[in-house]
Formats: structure tokens, C-alpha cells, sequence
């Protein structure tokens, strides 16, 4: 079985040796490069499974290189994390707005930043298993092939964003509570913020003009056909 690929993206040198050093001590094939462009370009030739970057960089910052990263096919699959020292909500939101599937304070242990790793990681190998396609409605979402189309137009979304709409899609009028969607989405060992769903919700309806997705106050949310 292959190792999976790292890539890191930061542009202090002393940060990348201490992250390389552990994640290869963890089994993983890591990459490294000190700017957004840099990073993109390597992505492009190493299509890792996980990106970890940082948001104040030169050049190019992190918001700027996630959105482009977002935007090439080969990397829909990726898990693009930032890990930064940028602990304030705005940031935090601007990153998942941008299409991260996480989002990491710097000031964390290693152990437990390879766990958040490790669980991220097996929670993506999970949700590509199955070779399956659900429709709802004029909503068709292929899990084989990550895509998703609606009324015959193709949508491109990033790793959480696909999963929460597969989730609400494989059981359309169900009503989904607020943790069954963290625990099945982010998993347990995961830890986000109370808004994640929300902004993850509210882009989905701005990129497929979705209508039915329900907000069920206080409860969760329901894809109603």
C-alpha cells in the first residue's frame, strides 16, 4: 500500500523541519515548499492527499492559495488544513470559505496534530469506498467519481462541502441533527466550530441555488425532494 503524500506550505524554514520530522516519523511521504506559488505548483505534480498551510505567507497568502488550489480538478480530493498561528473567527471562517477542510491553531502539540492527521485522513479513505451515486430531485451526486451535477450542469466542490451534500442527499426529508452531521462528516476526533455547518450549508446554497436545504432552528438541517 502507497504512503500517503503531505505537502507543506509555509514559509518558516524551522516549522517545515519540525512537521516534516514528525509526519515521517508517522509513516507519510511529506513535500515542502515556503510560498503559495510554490505549493501550487507542486501539488500540481505531486497531487498529495493532504495539504497542510499556513496563512501569512509572502507572495502569496494562504486564503489567496487555497482558493487556487480549489480550483484544479486533480486536487478536488485533496484535504487542504491550515495550520496557523491565526487563531481569531475571521480567520478561521475566511479559511473554510476558501475551501479548507480544517482549520489548526499552530500552538499544538505534534502527537495530537498527527492524530487530527491520521483521523482526517481515514475519515477521506472512508467516504471513497463505496462506488456509489445518489440523486435528489435534479441533484445527481457520483461518490465513485466526486462529482456532482444538477438540472445536467457539473459542480466542483471541496471535500467537506461534497460530503455534507452526499450526507443530506442519501436520506432526503430526514431531519440530521447538528451532531450526527459533525460526528459523520468531521468525525469525533475532529474539533471545529459551532459555525462550520452553517458556512458549509450557506455555500452550498449559493453555489447550487439550492432552495430545500432546511434550517431546522436549534435541530439541524433536512434536503427535502
Amino acid at each position: 500500500m502507497n504512503q500517503k503524500k503531505i505537502l507543506l506550505i509555509d514559509d518558516e524554514q524551522d516549522i517545515l523541519e519540525i512537521l516534516s520530522y514528525n509526519l515521517e516519523k508517522a509513516g507519510y511521504d511529506v513535500y515542502t515548499a515556503q510560498n503559495g506559488n510554490e505549493g501550487i505548483g507542486k501539488a500540481k505534480e505531486i497531487v498529495p492527499d493532504m495539504i497542510l498551510l499556513d496563512v501569512m505567507m509572502p507572495e502569496k497568502d494562504g486564503i489567496e492559495t487555497c482558493q487556487d488550489l480549489r480550483r484544479i480538478p486533480e486536487l478536488q480530493k485533496t484535504l487542504i488544513v491550515f495550520l496557523s498561528a491565526r487563531s481569531e473567527e475571521f480567520s478561521q471562517l475566511a479559511g473554510f470559505q476558501a475551501g479548507a477542510n480544517d482549520y489548526i491553531v499552530k500552538i499544538i502539540k505534534p502527537k495530537i496534530l498527527i492524530s487530527k492527521v491520521n483521523a482526517l485522513l481515514e475519515l477521506t479513505s472512508n467516504v471513497y469506498e463505496a462506488k456509489q451515486t445518489v440523486t435528489a430531485g435534479d441533484l445527481s451526486i457520483d461518490k465513485d467519481n466526486f462529482r456532482v451535477s444538477k438540472a445536467g450542469q457539473q459542480f466542483l466542490l471541496p471535500k467537506k462541502e461534497f460530503d455534507l451534500l452526499y450526507l443530506l442527499a442519501s436520506n432526503t426529508n430526514k431531519v440530521f441533527k447538528r451532531e450526527e452531521i459533525l460526528e459523520k462528516v468531521w468525525g469525533n476526533d475532529v474539533i471545529v466550530g459551532e459555525r462550520t455547518i452553517d458556512v458549509h450549508i450557506r455555500r452550498l446554497r449559493e453555489k447550487l441555488g439550492i432552495g430545500t436545504i432546511q434550517t431546522l432552528k436549534g435541530i439541524g438541517y433536512k434536503l427535502v425532494v
